[in-house]
C-alpha cells in the first residue's frame, strides 16, 4: 500500500482530489475566521479549560494546564496563528505546494482541536492527512511540489537527479 500511494498514476490523482477537498475545509475555516470580524480563540480555551475536570473530563489535566497557563495568557497570539495557520494549510494544500508540511502542520492543529475536547471533522481530516503524508511527493505531483520539491532537493538538501547517480564513479583526487 505504501507504495502504491508513492509511486503509482491512479493514486496520484486520488490524493489530487482529497487534498484539495481537505485544503478547502482548512481555507474555508480560516478564511470564515479572517473575514468574520474579529476572530477570538478565549470562549474555545475557557470551555476546554472547563472540561478537564469533573467525573468525565474530555480534556486531560497535562493539555488544560498547556492551556490555562500558555494559550489562554497568550489568547493574542492563538487569534493571530489560528486563522493564519487554517488559510495557509488550505492554501498549501489546494495549491500542492509544500503539501506533505501543509498536511502536518494541519495534523498539529486537528491534534490541538481534540486534545482541547472537540471533535466534529478533526478524525477524519487526521485520516485523509496521514494518507496524504504517507504518499510524500507523490501527494503533490499535480501541483506546485512539481517544480518545488526537485528546486529544494537539489538547492538545499545537495541531492542529485537519478540519472547523475547511475554515471559510473569517478576517481575522485584527495
Amino acid at each position: 500500500m505504501n507504495r502504491w500511494l508513492r509511486e503509482n498514476s491512479v493514486a496520484m490523482w486520488l490524493l489530487t482530489i482529497l487534498r484539495v477537498y481537505i485544503g478547502f475545509k482548512w481555507i474555508a475555516g480560516g478564511w470564515e475566521k479572517l473575514s468574520g470580524g474579529g476572530f477570538d480563540a478565549t470562549g474555545f480555551l475557557t470551555g476546554a479549560i472547563a472540561n478537564t475536570g469533573g467525573e468525565h473530563p474530555s480534556v486531560q489535566a497535562g493539555w488544560g494546564a498547556f492551556l490555562q497557563h500558555f494559550a489562554l495568557p497568550n489568547v493574542a497570539l492563538f487569534n493571530v496563528l489560528v486563522p493564519i495557520g487554517e488559510f495557509l494549510v488550505g492554501l498549501g494544500l489546494i495549491l500542492g505546494a509544500c503539501t506533505t508540511l501543509a498536511a502536518l502542520m494541519g495534523m498539529v492543529m486537528n491534534f490541538a482541536f481534540l486534545f482541547s475536547g472537540t471533535v466534529s471533522t478533526n478524525p477524519y481530516l487526521l485520516l485523509a492527512e496521514i494518507f496524504i503524508i504517507v504518499a510524500g511527493a507523490n501527494a503533490g505531483k499535480i501541483g506546485l511540489d512539481r517544480w518545488i520539491v526537485p528546486y529544494l532537493r537539489t538547492r538545499f538538501f545537495n541531492r542529485r537527479n537519478k540519472q547523475q547517480d547511475t554515471l559510473p564513479n569517478q576517481h575522485k583526487i584527495a
